[in-house]
């Protein structure tokens, strides 16, 4: 069988956990922080976990990760 690349995007945000989960960090924490709310950056600093729905075509993306 030929080797799959891997997409290129996918590789630099997300990664799958020990149990298979797919992990990645929550979006809108780069610029234009003073305006937002103390209380949502805190929630968007932690890693989130991909849905189940959704883990099946990340991981097609990501292959060897």
């Amino acid at each position: 069988m030929p080797k799959i690349k891997t997409h290129s995007g996918a590789k630099k945000r997300f990664s799958v956990t020990g149990s298979g989960k797919v992990k990645f960090q929550h979006t809108n924490k780069r610029h234009r922080l003073t305006q937002k709310d103390h209380k949502r950056k805190r929630i968007l600093r932690g890693a989130a976990y991909a849905d189940d729905t959704n883990i099946k075509n990340v991981k097609a993306l990501i292959p060897y990760k």
